[in-house]
């Protein structure tokens, strides 16, 4: 099978390690962005099989760090929480001192917080890079609804670029770029800390990461908390398009939400006209890039964010405002520099992202299905359909066929396992996290009633606790519901305050603008 590694699950690449064999010490450096908490840090490196069938072969290095609890072994101690953002391709070095800082201090200390780059990302080795972001995001970027052929095939260039740069780079390391070796590698990294069980929380691509080791290792498996579910029957084309409905959903709560301020905005006092003044500045920055860097494509990626946390809707609508009523593009170029420029950083999550999901799964290689999937569905849910399809293009070429993804199952082996879905996510589907917990039958769900990508650690108070609960001593519903934190107040002038605790998140969990 072309996506496994071989081998029995909880077999392959079993190493022997002393208790603590990890070096632990300063960190040289730190992930950029997120949250600074106030924590101690130390960081560490950790070998990991590039080929967890050969596991005295070829090593690659894992970039660790770790907030070492302060209540002794003896006294209560949890042992390790690893964490992971998702992605793939985020960092979960960024996320580790967030998740110390977030939760209780009394549970804090009793837990060893660790995160880690997975293969592939920021501080590992290697760190992957495909092409030079300055030359490839430099905007304005082709518009991303192709209008003929011409346009579609300007935009199949950029995705056959891509991929044959990933090819030419990386043709030894992609084979192995997979969410199953990924688990294995956190078995290792298990090992290393010494630990017959670790506990584990994961928020959207890092559910399924977690859901994948559960698979792997049951019995190694002490706490499983899942935040923002991947659907892992959709693996990966079919998610992607259940994404593109959803995102239209939540586009469409966005508009509604700045008609009901009109008298801030002054975009229109109902959804059809909010929605024309949408579409109509779309159009116009096709013809005039606002400030010559935002068009169309720019706008997607920046508006893509409002599907993901709502504390970012009053800034868009305020810069959009600014850019309709006044002709003002500074408000708008200034949002798109602040949460959509891609950087080096972003770059090589795209590339892990793109590494991890055309390798996992097979992927569509006729060009002519995706071509007459996007057309229909573009027609149902315009906002999201074609430049996601064009976000996950180079997969239709990617240098390393597709394999076999493993199939996500329990086991009564594992521990109870928590799942916290919003309602209304628009990057994790409800019924794609509903699917997963099908998955798991010791699986408890807590429900928030909003649209927010990731729950926890954000500002419920009441998911929060039931996540506090269960890491404390495993107990969690069967099912619970928690209400939406309130909709976002309007503003007339884009902030550049303080960030919110979501945001602070959404940023470490670098989703795609």
């Amino acid at each position: 099978m072309l996506g496994a590694v071989g081998g029995a699950p909880g077999t392959a690449g079993a190493r022997s390690f002393p208790r603590s064999a990890l070096a632990w010490g300063p960190c040289e450096d730190r992930p950029s962005g997120g949250a600074a908490p106030a924590v101690e840090v130390e960081c560490a490196e950790l070998r990991v099989p590039l080929d967890h069938r050969e596991p005295t072969g070829q090593q690659i290095t894992l970039a660790l760090n770790r907030i070492k609890g302060t209540v002794s072994r003896d006294h209560n101690h949890l042992g390790t929480l690893l964490v992971n953002p998702g992605g793939p391709g985020a960092s979960g070095r960024r996320l580790a001192p967030y998740v110390a800082a977030m939760l209780p201090p009394g549970l804090a200390r009793r837990y060893d917080i660790v995160g880690f780059d997975p293969r592939g990302v920021g501080g590992s080795e290697p760190s992957l890079s495909c092409v030079d972001p300055e030359v490839y995001y430099k905007p304005p970027r082709p518009d991303q609804v192709p209008r003929s052929a011409e346009d579609e095939d300007v935009l199949l260039g950029r995705a056959k670029e891509y991929a044959t740069s990933c090819g030419n780079r990386w043709a030894w390391f992609l084979p192995y770029l997979t969410t199953e070796n990924a688990a294995r590698d956190m078995d290792v990294i298990r090992q290393a800390l010494g630990e017959e069980k670790i506990s584990y929380l994961g928020y959207s691509y890092g559910t399924y990461l977690g859901a994948v080791y559960a698979t792997l290792f049951p019995d190694r498996v002490k706490r499983l908390a899942l935040d923002s579910a991947i659907d892992p029957s959709g693996v990966w084309y079919e998610d992607n398009l259940a994404q593109n409905r959803s995102f239209e959903r939540r586009h469409r709560a966005f508009l509604a939400w700045t008609a009901r301020h009109d008298e801030v905005y002054k975009l229109g006092g109902s959804l059809r006209q909010t929605s024309f003044a949408w579409s109509s500045m779309r159009s116009r920055l096709r013809e005039r890039p606002a400030g010559g860097v935002v068009g169309p494509s720019e706008l997607d990626d920046l508006f893509t964010m409002a599907g993901y946390t709502d504390t970012v809707w009053p800034q868009l609508a305020a810069a959009w405002s600014a850019y309709v009523l006044r002709g003002d593009v500074e408000e708008l170029v200034a949002a798109y520099r602040l949460r959509a420029h891609n950087d080096k950083e972003d770059e090589n999550g795209y590339a892990v992202y793109l590494g991890v999901e055309c390798r996992d799964a097979a992927w569509p290689r006729d060009w002519t299905r995706w071509r007459a999937d996007m057309t229909r569905l573009h027609r149902e849910a315009p906002f999201l359909t074609w430049p996601n399809a064009w976000y996950n293009a180079p997969c239709a070429f990617w240098p390393v066929p597709g394999g076999t993804p493993v199939d996500v199952r329990g086991s009564e082996k594992l521990p109870p396992v928590l799942i916290l879905q919003a309602r209304d996510d628009a990057a994790t589907p409800y019924r794609g996290g509903m699917a997963m917990a099908r998955r798991f039958p010791t699986a408890g769900v807590v429900t928030d009633g909003g649209g927010n990508h990731g729950v926890s650690l954000a500002g419920n108070e009441c998911v929060d606790r039931h996540l506090v609960a269960y890491l404390t001593d495993g107990t969690r519903p069967r099912r619970a519901s928690c209400r939406a934190l309130p909709e976002p107040r309007p503003i007339q002038q884009m902030a550049a305050g303080g960030r919110t605790r979501h945001e602070r998140l959404t940023e470490i969990l670098r989703v795609r603008g």
